[in-house]
């Protein structure tokens, strides 16, 4: 039995991350109905980073004293299988549901076949991205998994596990600063340039070259910055950290988007100045620091529990709420703010049911078939 420290308020920014990342796509559907920019929670979409950020930290800290104890690479690719996995079949099963009450239709308004449906689920279930274009690319806007979009972070997850695993936790603590140097330079120069065109770093989300290139990047380089972050790791003296860091990271995202200057993308340089300043020292103090009273301690628990399942399970909701956007010619929180507030709290319930009533029992039973 792990026997160390549990680091709970990590768990409720998680939560809280997930929570910002739902709200971000709220107005990401305002934009989309529209057809306009999103101007409002302009950065949510960087609780993608913090969360990588944060599963190279935990890994790091639940697995690198472990190897050569008892823990094979087979092991370690079981228990992340368990941890992971069920949450991936749910989130197709419920992403097919929801495309199938939407009417199946593409955003261009034709409809897809059934048959092309049970394939998009049952790559989505297997975690096999659709290339853009394909019969099971069931949306046609190019997404790795089209049935519930925001899976393409735990494709690039997986990678980040497997290259743990076989690769980056062999390296000394030297040769892991040099390859998050490298990293470092690599995303800097991706973001700063503005190599996809978007003037953000949200990219990863399809299977074309510059996007799959930049989510490697992407994963790859808070990854490893939380894998150096837990080796280096001090605790600090702080309390009261928990609140401080979510208006600091509600702070971030709410930033509006910072244009270019001249041929730099000043908002790449805002990306990277969140991801690689106050990420870290959000983690950092976030894992010096405890939960002292009863009410803190029980929201983190629940963010903490509920935080995997919401990211997971919330998209395919927001589908069917850009759908009703674009048919009600809805753009702004003010004109259907009732709504909103419908689908997180929807999102919240099948998030909790979803960890209560599936991942938990599946997760336990697959431990104690198949773990260790």
């Amino acid at each position: 039995m792990n026997s160390k420290p549990h680091f709970n308020i990590l768990d409720g920014l998680r939560g809280a991350a997930a929570l910002m990342v739902v709200w971000y796509h709220v107005f990401e559907g305002f934009a989309f109905a529209e057809g306009s920019a999103i101007t409002t929670f302009n950065h949510g979409y960087l609780g993608v980073d913090f969360f990588f950020m944060l599963s190279g930290f935990v890994i790091s800290y639940a697995y690198d004293d472990r190897w050569g104890k008892g823990l094979s690479t087979w092991d370690f690719f079981k228990r992340r299988l368990i941890r992971l996995h069920p949450m991936v079949v749910l989130g197709a099963v419920i992403g097919t549901i929801s495309f199938l009450i939407g009417g199946s239709l593409r955003w261009d308004g034709a409809e897809t076949s059934l048959g092309w449906v049970m394939v998009a689920m049952l790559m989505g279930m297997l975690l096999l991205p659709a290339w853009p274009g394909a019969g099971y690319d069931v949306r046609g806007n190019g997404e790795m998994y089209s049935l519930n979009g925001p899976t393409w972070s735990l494709f690039f997850e997986y990678i980040g596990n497997i290259m743990y695993a076989l690769f980056l936790r062999r390296l000394s603590g030297r040769g892991l600063a040099i390859m998050e140097i490298l990293l470092c330079g690599a995303m800097v120069s991706f973001a700063v340039t503005d190599v996809s065109g978007y003037g953000m770093i949200g990219v990863g989300w399809t299977l074309d070259t510059v996007n799959f290139l930049g989510g490697f990047i992407r994963m790859m380089f808070p990854f490893t910055m939380g894998m150096v972050l837990r080796r280096e790791f001090k605790p600090l003296k702080v309390r009261g950290i928990f609140w401080i860091a979510i208006a600091l990271l509600f702070a971030l995202f709410s930033v509006p988007y910072v244009p270019a200057c001249g041929n730099i993308c000043m908002n790449g340089v805002y990306e990277m100045f969140c991801i690689i300043v106050f990420f870290p020292i959000i983690i950092w103090l976030g894992a010096s620091g405890a939960t002292t009273d009863k009410i803190s301690t029980g929201i983190c628990k629940f963010l903490g529990e509920i935080s995997y399942p919401l990211y997971v399970v919330h998209y395919p909701i927001m589908y069917l709420f850009y759908q009703w956007l674009i048919k009600n010619e809805s753009y702004t929180l003010g004109s259907c703010w009732p709504i909103v507030l419908g689908v997180i709290a929807t999102s919240l319930l099948l998030a909790w049911c979803s960890m209560k009533f599936w991942e938990t029992p599946v997760r336990k039973w697959l431990g104690e078939k198949f773990g260790k």
